[in-house]
């Protein structure tokens, strides 16, 4: 197999988004919230909470959240606004991204980015990372219309850097929207845990940590995956 490119999913694959969430967070509460919220490390905790990883838009979360903390002074679109315009600025890559993407590169192959959710919001988060003189394509769902696992996403990537997905690598650390959906078309599949966790059952390899993922990559090349 002859590797022609490398796609990444975004939040907790090059983002370390539970860190950046966390600085955003603390930065919010001891800022706007400071004279409303006086269990601040509460807030955060139920945030996190809510927030379910990403998979619950925030309009739901700050609408609850001003509800427990009795917020008065600031309304949802407020703290929506300060979320939306302001969490890039504490955007924090997972350690190793860099010198992963730069390697790879190297290689001669393309990289592009197919991430889910908000669009402009997770262009913002991206670029926030130094990363994107890196990249030939960045697709976000909500800007394109699919969401991963949806096999439009994938398919468009491919279209986008002119590659078949038969000689393209997905890496991701999702097992449904990464793993699954990359599969589906005819793509490769590297899944990203952490060390401990539970390894995934159909991805081609695993990788516990960016800095190995270049020898991951050579190695599937090497054995015509």
């Amino acid at each position: 197999m002859h590797i022609e490119a490398v796609l990444f999913d975004l939040d907790g694959t090059l983002l370390d988004r539970k860190a950046s969430l966390i600085d955003f967070l603390r930065w919010q509460v001891e800022g706007m919230l400071k004279t409303e919220v006086i269990k601040k490390d509460r807030f955060i905790e139920r945030f996190i909470a809510l927030d379910a990883n990403g998979l619950v838009w925030k309009d739901q979360v700050y609408a609850t959240l001003i509800d427990e903390f009795s917020i008065s002074h600031w309304s949802v679109v407020d703290l929506l606004t300060s979320y939306e315009l302001c969490f890039c600025a504490f955007s924090r890559p997972m350690k190793g991204a860099g010198e992963a993407l730069n390697t790879i590169k190297n290689m001669g192959v393309k990289i592009g980015l197919v991430s889910n959710g908000k669009s402009p919001f997770q262009e913002r988060n991206f670029t926030a990372l130094g990363f994107s003189d890196l990249f030939d394509t960045v697709l976000v769902s909500d800007a394109v219309g699919w969401r991963k696992p949806e096999k439009e996403i994938f398919e468009l990537a491919c279209d986008m850097l002119s590659i078949r997905p038969h000689s393209t690598i997905f890496v991701g650390d999702s097992e449904e929207s990464d793993i699954a959906g990359a599969n589906h078309v005819g793509m490769h599949s590297i899944y990203l845990c952490a060390p401990g966790q539970k390894k995934s059952t159909r991805a081609d390899a695993v990788c516990t940590e960016l800095k190995a993922l270049p020898g991951i990559i050579q190695d599937l090349e090497n054995a015509g995956v």
